[in-house]
């Protein structure tokens, strides 16, 4: 399930300061956000709690005290207004409010990117010329979620978002950025398809 990628020098893991599972209590930083659903098909729309993916994606973003702007807003128009923009991927829609804003939070006061991730628990095995080979070690394997969030010098350096596919964003953003990993709570995992969706609404159902 979800975009997998595998940990690489220059990521450090960790929630940092910010985030515990009592709350985000201080007041945030100012960020642009937006959710992306470009290239998800259909499932963005599918409902979880009652709510369209995207539509819960779009509600933790604002409750993250995060102004949201469209996909098609020009780049030099968030370049312009010099703050950090916040893509929240609509396949994560229950990601806490409280995750998003430590993992801005975070972005800020070190300049980094920072990236939502979850540990990979599926069995990965390596192929070579079509065979299948030994099971790799999942220690060293993060599974990309949301959000990723660009500090406001990053956004000035780019001319463009480099991808919508957040495992290929990040590929790209650490290969010229320091690249940060936060451990993303269970809730934040990323849904694949329509049974997903049911396991993570079993997931976050209320007490």
């Amino acid at each position: 399930m979800g975009d997998t990628g595998q940990e690489h020098d220059g990521y450090r893991d960790g929630y940092g300061d910010d985030y515990d599972d009592g709350g985000y209590d201080d007041e945030g930083p100012a960020a642009l956000g937006t959710v992306l659903e470009q290239g998800r098909g259909s499932l963005p729309f599918a409902l979880v709690h009652g709510e369209a993916l995207i539509s819960a994606a779009s509600w933790a973003l604002g409750e993250a005290g995060v102004t949201l702007v469209d996909l098609g807003t020009e780049w030099s128009g968030l370049v312009d207004a010099g703050e950090p923009v916040v893509l929240h991927d609509a396949l994560c829609p229950m990601t806490p409010p409280d995750f998003i804003a430590a993992c801005l939070a975070r972005a800020v006061e070190q300049d980094v990117v920072v990236v939502g991730t979850r540990p990979v628990t599926d069995t990965v095995k390596q192929v070579a010329d079509g065979s299948v080979g030994p099971t790799v070690d999942r220690a060293g394997l993060r599974a990309v979620t949301s959000p990723v969030v660009l500090p406001a010098g990053v956004v000035a350096r780019l001319e463009a978002l480099p991808s919508t596919d957040f495992a290929e964003l990040v590929q790209d953003l650490r290969a010229r950025f320091p690249v940060e990993l936060a451990d993303a709570p269970p809730a934040a995992r990323r849904v694949a398809d329509e049974d997903d969706v049911r396991l993570l609404e079993a997931l976050t159902a209320p007490d």
